[in-house]
């Protein structure tokens, strides 16, 4: 099974570090609909996936 990249990727770490930046805000729209993401989401224990909806404020997944 490939390996997600979603934890190192380039882009989120730029929005963890200012979220107002144009890469970060990009990223925020793009895991909206990305199958990426979503795959990375579902694979990720419940506290965890929880963890990260409250960050990024991703409702669908709370």
């Amino acid at each position: 099974m490939a390996e997600h990249n979603c934890e190192k990727c380039l882009f989120r770490a730029k929005y963890d570090k200012n979220h107002k930046s144009l890469l970060g805000r990009l990223w925020r729209w793009h895991i909206n609909w990305c199958p990426g993401w979503k795959k990375y989401m579902k694979s990720l224990e419940s506290m965890e996936r929880a963890k990260l909806a409250e960050n990024y404020s991703l409702d669908k997944y709370k």
